[in-house]
C-alpha cells in the first residue's frame, strides 16, 4: 500500500489500461485514504480537505487521491527543503526575479529598464510567492507613482494584457492598488482599462468593493467616478452584495460616501441595510440638527437666508467717504461672509437626514505550492505579507498575542488595510481570533489572572479598533460572535480574576478599618493630655504636635478613603469590561491612600513618641526616625511591586506600538 502515496502505483498508468484495473486501483486507493483521513484529527481533518478542495478548484482534477492527500498532509506539517545542486540558470533567473521586486519597491525606472533588458524577467513574471508580478507590485508603491505609468508604456496592447495579470488570488492589480489605497496608480490603470473595474478576484470581491471594506474614501470615489455603466448592481458589485458595502459604510459612518452609492446603486433588497443604519444612526439630536431634520424648517431657514443675501449684495457697496462709512462698509462685508459660509454648515448637518430621505426612496416595497518556497527564500519580506492559502502571520500574531509582530505588521505601509477582513476555513475574522484564550505561555508572563484578564480585554478591544465595524458582529462557522467566544473561552479566567481580587480586597480592608481605628483614638486622646482649665492640649505650641496633628488627620481620612474602595470592589459586579479600567482604578486609588495611611500612621506615631520621651534630644529623635521609616521601606518593597503593575497595565504607555509612521521597508 506505500506504492499509493509515494507513487509508484499511479492512476494514470491505470487509467490509460481502463477498465477492471481502473476500478480496482480506484478501490484500494480508497482504502488508503480512509486510512489517512481517519488517523486525523477534526481540526486537521477539515483543515487538509479545505486545502484541497481549493486546489481542486484551481486545476482540471475532479476528486484527490492517496498520493495528493498524503503531499498536502506533507507541505503542511513536515515541509521539506531538498538541497541540490543550484543551476547557473536558475541562479541568474532568482537574482533577477530579486533585483526587479527591489528595485520596483524602491521605484528605480532605471534600475527596472536595465534588469528587464537582461531577458530574464519580464514585467509579467511572478515574483512574489503569491503571485504578484512587477505591475502589482508597482501598484502597490504610493511613493512612486509614476513607475507603473512608465511600464505600462513598454507594454504593448496594454488593454489586453492588463486584462490577464492575475496574482494566485485572482487580484489584478487595480484590486493591489485598491488594498493599498494607491489613488495614482488606480487613475493610471483605470484610464488604460476601464474593464479592469469590473473584474472580480478569487473572493468575487471587485476593486471598488475592496475599498470600500477598507473605509477607504478617496480611492472609493476614484472608483466610483470612473464607473460609468448602467448596470452597476451586476457588474460592479459582482457576487458581493451592494447591500453589504452600503451597510459597512453606514457603520463607519461616513455619510457621503453612504449617499452618493446610494444614488449610484439605487435599490437595496437585504434589511442589512436598515440594521445598520437602527444601529448606527445618532440616538439623540440636538436642538439644531432637529430643526434642520425637518423639512420645512429646513427650507425656512434657506428662504430666509437667501433673502438676508440678496439684500445684502444690495446694500453692500463700496462707500466713498469718511471712516464711518468705512466702518460699516467692513462690517457688512463680514456678516455677508458669515451668510455665505452658513449655508455650508447647513449643508454639512443635513447629510445624514439627505442620505436618510434618498436611502426611504429607494426602500424596497415588498418583503424582502514548491514555487512559493522558493521565492519566500529570495525575499524575507513575503514572510511577513501574503501566506499560503488563508495562514496569515497576522493572525498567529493576533491568536499568539505577539504584539510586536502585530505592530511590525500594523506600520507595514498600507499592506494592513488587505488583513481587516480575512477569515480562517471556519469563518473566524481577526476579532473571533482576539476572543480566543491566549496561550499559557503568554498568560504565564502576567503576575495574577486579574491583570491576565485586563491584558486579554487591552487585546481584543486594540484589534476591535482595528478591524471594520461591520466584523465586530459578524458570526463564524459555529454560529457565534467575537464577543460570544470572548465570554466563552474567558469565563474561567474572569472567575479567576475575581476570586483573587476579592481576596485581596478582604485582606487590605481589614488593614485599612485597623488603621482607621488607631488613627481615630489618637485624634481623641491627644499626646500629653489637655489642660484641665481650657481643654487645650498641653503640646500645642509645640513643633512636633503639630506634625502629629497633621499626620493623624492625612492618616485619617486616606484610611477611610481606602476602606471605601476596598468595599466597592467586593460590592462590584465584575463584567467582563470592568478589568479593564474600573476595578483596577478603584484597587490602585485603594493602595495609594492605603500606603499615604500607613505613612501618616507611622510619622503621627514617631511625633508621639519624640514628643513623651524625646525631651528635646536629638539623639532620640535620629533613632525614632531610622525606626519609622523601616516599616516605610518594607511596606513599599513588599506592595508597591503590585502598584506599579497596576498603573503600568493601565495607564502606562501601550504595548501597542502603532503610531510610527515610518515603514519597515
Amino acid at each position: 500500500m506505500l506504492g499509493f502515496i509515494s507513487g509508484e502505483f499511479f492512476h494514470y498508468t491505470a487509467k490509460q489500461e481502463g477498465g477492471d484495473s481502473y476500478r480496482l486501483w480506484r478501490r484500494s486507493d480508497a482504502v488508503v485514504k480512509g486510512w489517512i483521513l481517519g488517523s486525523l484529527s477534526e481540526e486537521a481533518l477539515c483543515y487538509v480537505l479545505y486545502c484541497l478542495k481549493e486546489n481542486i478548484h484551481r486545476t482540471v482534477d475532479a476528486d484527490f487521491d492517496a498520493k495528493s492527500l498524503w503531499d498536502e498532509l506533507g507541505s503542511i506539517y513536515n515541509p521539506q527543503r531538498l538541497v541540490d545542486l543550484p543551476d547557473p540558470k536558475e541562479t541568474r533567473i532568482e537574482e533577477a526575479h530579486k533585483n526587479l521586486h527591489r528595485a520596483t519597491l524602491d521605484g528605480d525606472w532605471d534600475k527596472v529598464d536595465s534588469i528587464l533588458k537582461t531577458g530574464y524577467v519580464t514585467l509579467f513574471s511572478e515574483i512574489t510567492n503569491n503571485g504578484n508580478t512587477a505591475l502589482h507590485v508597482a501598484a502597490s508603491n504610493t511613493k512612486k507613482p509614476k513607475l507603473l505609468q512608465k511600464m505600462l508604456e513598454t507594454i504593448q496592447d496594454t488593454p489586453t494584457q492588463l486584462h490577464y495579470q492575475i496574482n494566485s488570488e485572482g487580484s489584478t492589480p487595480l484590486h493591489v492598488a485598491a488594498i493599498v489605497g494607491n489613488t495614482e496608480a488606480a487613475k493610471i490603470l483605470v484610464t488604460r482599462n476601464t474593464d479592469l473595474l469590473f473584474t472580480s478576484d478569487y473572493r468575487n470581491q471587485t476593486p471598488l468593493a475592496i475599498a470600500l471594506c477598507n473605509m477607504d474614501t478617496k480611492m472609493s470615489e476614484i472608483l466610483l467616478h470612473f464607473s460609468k455603466t448602467d448596470n452597476m448592481n451586476d457588474t460592479q458589485f459582482s457576487d458581493r452584495s451592494g447591500d453589504e458595502l452600503l451597510a459597512i459604510l453606514i457603520s463607519s459612518k461616513d455619510f457621503r460616501l453612504a449617499l452618493n452609492l446610494v444614488e449610484r446603486y439605487q435599490t437595496f433588497k437585504d434589511d442589512a441595510v436598515l440594521m445598520a443604519i437602527a444601529q448606527n444612526f445618532p440616538k439623540e439630536l440636538n436642538i439644531l440638527e432637529k430643526y434642520i431634520g425637518t423639512s420645512i424648517m429646513g427650507n425656512r431657514v434657506k428662504e430666509a437666508l437667501n433673502s438676508v443675501q440678496d439684500g445684502m449684495v444690495e446694500r453692500c457697496v463700496p462707500f466713498c467717504g469718511s471712516w464711518v462709512e468705512t466702518l460699516f462698509w467692513l462690517f457688512f462685508v463680514g456678516i455677508y461672509g458669515i451668510i455665505m459660509f452658513f449655508p455650508l454648515i447647513l449643508k454639512m448637518l443635513e447629510r445624514e437626514f439627505e442620505f436618510m430621505v434618498k436611502l426611504c426612496n429607494y426602500c424596497p416595497r415588498t418583503e424582502c505550492i514548491s514555487g512559493c518556497r522558493r521565492y519566500r527564500k529570495v525575499f524575507p519580506i513575503c514572510n511577513l505579507d501574503y501566506q499560503p492559502r488563508w495562514t496569515y502571520i497576522i493572525q498567529y500574531a493576533v491568536i499568539n498575542r505577539s504584539e510586536k509582530v502585530y505592530n511590525l505588521i500594523y506600520q507595514m505601509s498600507e499592506h494592513k488595510n488587505g488583513y481587516r477582513t480575512i477569515k480562517d476555513p471556519y469563518q473566524n475574522n481577526l476579532l473571533h481570533l482576539a476572543g480566543r484564550l491566549a496561550p499559557s505561555s503568554k498568560l504565564d508572563l502576567i503576575s495574577g489572572a486579574f491583570l491576565q484578564i485586563q491584558r486579554e480585554l487591552q487585546w481584543f478591544n486594540e484589534v476591535q479598533g482595528y478591524v471594520s465595524p461591520l466584523i465586530v458582529k459578524q458570526k463564524n462557522f459555529f454560529n457565534e460572535t467575537p464577543q460570544m467566544v470572548f465570554t466563552r473561552e474567558h469565563k474561567d479566567l474572569v472567575i479567576e480574576g475575581e476570586k483573587w481580587l476579592k481576596a485581596t480586597a478582604e485582606s487590605y480592608t481589614i488593614a485599612a478599618a485597623l488603621i482607621t481605628t488607631i488613627v481615630f483614638a489618637a485624634a481623641i486622646t491627644v499626646p500629653g493630655g489637655n489642660n484641665q482649665d481650657t481643654g487645650i492640649p498641653v503640646f500645642t505650641n509645640n513643633i512636633a504636635f503639630t506634625v502629629f496633628a497633621i499626620s493623624d488627620a492625612i492618616s485619617l481620612f486616606a484610611a477611610v478613603t481606602s476602606l471605601l474602595m476596598f468595599l466597592s470592589i467586593l460590592t462590584a459586579r465584575y463584567a467582563e469590561q470592568d478589568f479593564l479600567l474600573m476595578l483596577p482604578t478603584k484597587l490602585i486609588i485603594g493602595l495609594a491612600t492605603l500606603f499615604i495611611s500607613t505613612t501618616a500612621m507611622l510619622v503621627a506615631s514617631g511625633a508621639t513618641l519624640y514628643l513623651v520621651f524625646g525631651q528635646s534630644n536629638s539623639k532620640i529623635l535620629i533613632t525614632i526616625v531610622v525606626f519609622t521609616c523601616l516599616p516605610i521601606v518594607a511596606f513599599v518593597t513588599l506592595q508597591s511591586r503590585l502598584l506599579i503593575d497596576l498603573m503600568s497595565a493601565t495607564y502606562g504607555r501601550s504595548m501597542f506600538g502603532k503610531k510610527r509612521d515610518r515603514p519597515f521597508y
